[in-house]
């Protein structure tokens, strides 16, 4: 009988499997001056992720991303190398809107960032479900057919991230049931293009106990909706006490969090490949100093594992 060698291509190619996935960390940076701008404001603050905002995202008008901004931004990447890119939609959408007119100009604005967001070759759109204002079932049904339809019209890699939600008023997403319903509400032949992202405040503050049951409410996550459908994570310390219903975002460990939640992300394997986007408050003089802080904490924690 032949023998198998151990260290042959066999051992060679399981070691290539091994190989952990890039970092993927930063923080929503600007984008004044056009796309191309913000690769290099990434690399500013030591970023290897980036969020951006394809269009002003208080205003209805719909830019057109062309080719030539496409290929800047494309070579800003090559030159400030990020792993992961982002953007997160317009505030003024609301696909689950019982108005009619506010819902189909809110379909057609969320076609046009999933647009520009394939043009730029971004991985997906980080987008709040939206408040339903009338009734919650038929606000999840609107939503499910409004990204439905946007991802119809918009066919390619790019995917939808749905954020998790602080749970103030008629706004969706609170929930990880109303998550999973939604996604499961979505056309079949594009739900493949829907996952999720958690936001460490709005999960707070909705509920979920990231403090004290840290592990309680991943495991929540995963029996509900699934880890394999986490796709991003905005790491954000609350300003509110736990269970507030209120979206105020501040610095890791200066809120009601704390800094072990985050701590404990950084070091917990199934959240290593998935990108973590930074949203606290920026620094008063600058764009850069609280981002780096932020960042160079975040690495200190997991580089203790």
């Amino acid at each position: 009988m032949r023998k198998t060698s151990l260290t042959g291509p066999r051992m060679e190619s399981t070691t290539r499997t091994m190989v952990p996935p890039p970092e993927r960390l930063g923080a929503h940076v600007s984008t004044q001056g056009g796309p191309a701008t913000a690769p290099g404001r990434g690399a500013a603050i030591g970023a290897t992720a980036i969020q951006l905002f394809t269009k002003t995202p208080n205003m209805w008008r719909e830019p057109v991303v062309s080719p030539e901004i496409a290929a800047a931004f494309l070579r800003a990447r090559e030159v400030h190398p990020v792993a992961s890119a982002v953007s997160h939609d317009s505030y003024l959408i609301n696909l689950a809107s019982p108005d009619p007119a506010l819902r189909a100009k809110s379909i057609e604005a969320f076609q046009g960032e999933l647009t520009r967001s394939e043009a730029l070759e971004l991985d997906g759109v980080v987008s709040h479900p939206g408040n339903y204002i009338d009734e919650h079932d038929a606000g999840l049904e609107r939503n499910a057919a409004g990204v439905t339809a946007a991802l119809r019209a918009v066919p390619g890699k790019v995917m939808v991230f749905l954020e998790t939600t602080a749970g103030s008023g008629t706004v969706l997403g609170k929930t990880f049931e109303e998550l999973r319903l939604l996604r499961d509400l979505v056309g079949e032949d594009v739900r493949s293009r829907v996952g999720f992202c958690a936001d460490t405040c709005h999960l707070y503050s909705a509920g979920y106990d990231l403090r004290d049951d840290f592990l309680g409410v991943w495991e929540a996550w995963d029996r509900l909706i699934g880890l394999e459908h986490l796709r991003c994570l905005h790491l954000n310390d609350s300003k509110t006490p736990f269970n507030s219903r209120k979206d105020r975002h501040e610095l890791l460990g200066e809120g009601s969090l704390g800094p072990e939640p985050f701590r404990r992300i950084m070091r917990d394997p199934r959240f290593t490949g998935i990108p973590k986007i930074l949203e606290t408050p920026k620094g008063e003089d600058d764009e850069v100093s609280n981002d780096r802080r932020m960042l160079a904490m975040l690495r200190e924690f997991a580089a203790a594992n």
